[in-house]
């Protein structure tokens, strides 16, 4: 059975005052979850060791780095390896937001380092793919998947590949209130599934978590989450309020 995650992306926000209010608040009042089911804190790089101290002995909490470095150690001001990430015993990071790949200009060779240096540490990566809206407004959005998963994620061998988690985004969906439809949703992750297994097989295709991101919130959460093929969802904004989030992770749990 496939690991169903509602995954919180908190972005450059919170002091350590308001994140662990936010932990606190959310572990309180999220139902008991299921054995396949997991929650995750996305939380900025300040924030890790303690968000690992609140969740270290809640089996279906885990807390996700934000980034790491493509450089495993060295003369590197400012960066942070997948090896600092290990010793803080952090089991995920995300990998390819479309906001590191525009604003910072994160290329596919860059990104494959940043894999290969987390898995190298053990780190499970979430990695992230979407289309913008002309992209999507010509058609061309399977075109854009397709030959991110081949120039990437597809560069991992069969074993390394089965620790990565995809988190679909639609770039013209994220920060905008738009949302892919039911319809859209589905089919992209149908797409990303179905390609998955002509590169490897259906077994691994068919144990790939797959997320969906996007302006996903409390009102649609339930109909993305029941799609046959979406696995749970990388959550901006609604992640930064504990009655959100925790509606959330209750539409998750209700449907599994």
């Amino acid at each position: 059975m496939r690991l169903k995650i509602v995954a919180g992306n908190w972005k450059m926000n919170n002091t350590i005052n308001e994140a662990q209010t936010l932990i606190i608040k959310t572990l309180q009042q999220s139902p008991k979850i299921g054995a396949n089911q997991l929650t995750i804190f996305a939380v900025p790089f300040p924030f890790l060791y303690t968000a690992s101290n609140f969740v270290k002995e809640k089996s279906q909490f885990a807390v996700a780095a934000q980034n790491c470095s493509s450089y495993a150690k060295g003369a590197f001001t400012g960066e942070v390896s997948a090896t600092m990430l290990a010793s803080l015993g952090i089991p995920f990071c995300l990998v390819g937001h479309s906001e590191r790949r525009t604003i910072f200009n994160e290329n596919a060779e860059v990104l494959i380092e940043k894999m290969k240096q987390l898995l190298k540490n053990r780190i499970r990566p979430i990695w992230c793919c979407g289309e913008n809206l002309e992209q999507r407004n010509t058609n061309a959005h399977f075109e854009v998947i397709a030959a991110q998963l081949k120039a990437e994620l597809f560069t991992l061998d069969k074993e390394e590949f089965k620790n990565v988690i995809i988190a679909y985004e639609p770039i013209w969906a994220i920060g905008t209130g738009l949302t892919a439809s039911a319809t859209q949703a589905q089919e992209m992750h149908q797409f990303i599934r179905n390609e998955i297994a002509i590169n490897y097989d259906l077994e691994v295709a068919n144990q790939t978590t797959i997320l969906y991101g996007g302006s996903c919130n409390a009102e649609n959460a339930k109909e993305l989450f029941s799609l046959a093929d979406v696995d749970g969802g990388l959550i901006g904004g609604a992640s930064l309020q504990p009655e959100s989030f925790v509606k959330l992770i209750s539409s998750m749990h209700e449907l599994h």
